[in-house]
């Protein structure tokens, strides 16, 4: 999971993102638990079909702290999975590929959350 992030983080595009302020206070109200239901929910339903719909536009840049983390893990689009996580696309992603991009989100988010303390 580090070296993943560690790797992401060398791209200039993945490392640009970061959650807003309100996605931060959202990401902290709800905990860590809703957030990680939300995560496994968004895959599966935006990129876990074997041809997603609208797939390469079908997650947003903005309005739920996942979004953004999709984007910043490269979990955004079978084309970025397939490039960064060696999942090919074609195919339905599997339970556990989902729990490990869930697991990777979840870890992106917990770190925007450390370097970002509440105020």
């Amino acid at each position: 999971m580090a070296q993943t992030l560690e790797r992401l983080s060398h791209s200039p595009f993945r490392a640009k993102f970061v959650l807003t302020d309100k996605d931060r206070a959202y990401a902290r109200a709800k905990g860590k638990a809703v957030i990680a239901r939300h995560a496994h929910e968004l895959l599966r339903a935006r990129v876990g079909d074997a041809e997603p719909k609208a797939d390469g536009r079908q997650t947003p840049w903005r309005g739920h702290p996942v979004f953004t983390a999709q984007h910043a893990t490269a979990c955004c689009c079978r084309g970025c999975i397939a490039k960064w996580h060696h999942i090919a696309a074609g195919r339905r992603l599997t339970d556990e590929e989902i729990d490990r991009l869930a697991a990777l989100i979840m870890a992106w988010i917990e770190r925007d959350l450390t370097q970002h303390p509440a105020r």
